[in-house]
């Protein structure tokens, strides 16, 4: 396992050269450029402020300049943000847009999870069909239509939350559910394919054949099996979470990393768009990593040897 870790470990590297090279020269493709929606700017300005930023520089030789100062672990200062560096904007944010995703994720969980075990303890029966019908329409709704709904419903229609905003922890209940829902239905489906099959098992047979109660034998032998689906579905869950935290964020006036990445892609401000992408592409290669492992714990077929 240790090896296995250290291998993948030493993987991540190339993938994040490549992930950095390819945008870097992508949003360099992209029409316009980070100064020019300013206004009355004269040439020679235009020109002092490409030298300070090194724009004016050959392509290849930006390129090199930037990856070495990746590699000393300074990303760079912000196009359009003058008094602060993208290192300064993501230490100032992540743990907003962090906060947010670890609630929408356990508010997935919790709630699929639940509605999975619900549907799985009595298969074709109502019991059954409610929470699956539920899940199909969560699945077919995304966030930007999900998020202006609650808004209508909980936050003007019944005035339990704020419209928008990040003053108290009431705030955080609507974004996060509008994060999870979608979630929530996958896991939830994928909760009741895996403990359907764990439940047809003969060693569960055997458990009900030894009179252990239903709700010991589905907490104490079903799910550790019947979650795999699940655990493997986590890492590019959380990883969507984090992408669609972009999204929510915006919709409730978050003032998280998904903002800035959205304000960074309209202002062609280049380094914080690198920055964002480096970091959401660690965070991916680290999530999906600690899935294999807690996969591996919980299964014991599963060897990385």
């Amino acid at each position: 396992m240790l090896r296995y870790i250290v291998k993948r470990i030493l993987g991540m590297i190339p993938v994040l050269f490549t992930v950095a090279t390819i945008t870097f020269f992508i949003v360099r493709l992209a029409p316009g450029g980070p100064f020019d929606s300013e206004k009355a700017l004269t040439e020679e300005i235009r020109q002092n402020i490409n030298a300070v930023y090194h724009l004016d520089e050959p392509l290849y030789q930006q390129y090199f300049r930037y990856m070495s100062s990746v590699l000393r672990g300074d990303l760079g200062p912000s196009f359009r943000y003058a008094s602060l560096t993208v290192n300064q904007i993501i230490a100032d944010t992540w743990q907003i847009s962090a906060t947010l995703g670890v609630a929408g994720l356990i508010y997935a969980l919790f709630l699929g999870i639940g509605s999975g075990i619900v549907a799985a303890s009595k298969p074709n029966s109502l019991r059954d069909y409610v929470p699956m019908t539920i899940s199909l329409l969560g699945i077919c709704l995304p966030s930007f239509v999900i998020g202006p709904l609650f808004i209508l419903v909980f936050a003007i229609g019944l005035n339990w939350f704020n419209v928008s905003g990040w003053e108290q922890p009431s705030d955080l209940v609507l974004p996060a559910m509008s994060l999870g829902t979608i979630y929530a239905a996958y896991v939830s489906r994928l909760t009741r394919g895996g403990l359907m099959d764990v439940i047809r098992q003969d060693y569960i047979r055997t458990a009900r054949a030894k009179g252990l109660k239903g709700t010991t034998i589905m907490l104490r032998h079903t799910l550790k099996g019947g979650l795999l689906p699940v655990i493997s579905f986590l890492g590019p869950a959380t990883a969507g979470i984090l992408v669609g935290s972009f999204i929510v964020e915006t919709i409730f006036n978050i003032p998280g990393l998904g903002r800035f990445f959205v304000q960074s892609a309209l202002n062609r401000d280049y380094t914080l768009v690198m920055g964002m992408v480096l970091l959401f592409a660690t965070m991916l290669l680290i999530l999906n990593l600690l899935v294999d492992i807690a996969y591996a714990f919980l299964d014991p077929r599963v060897s990385y040897d």
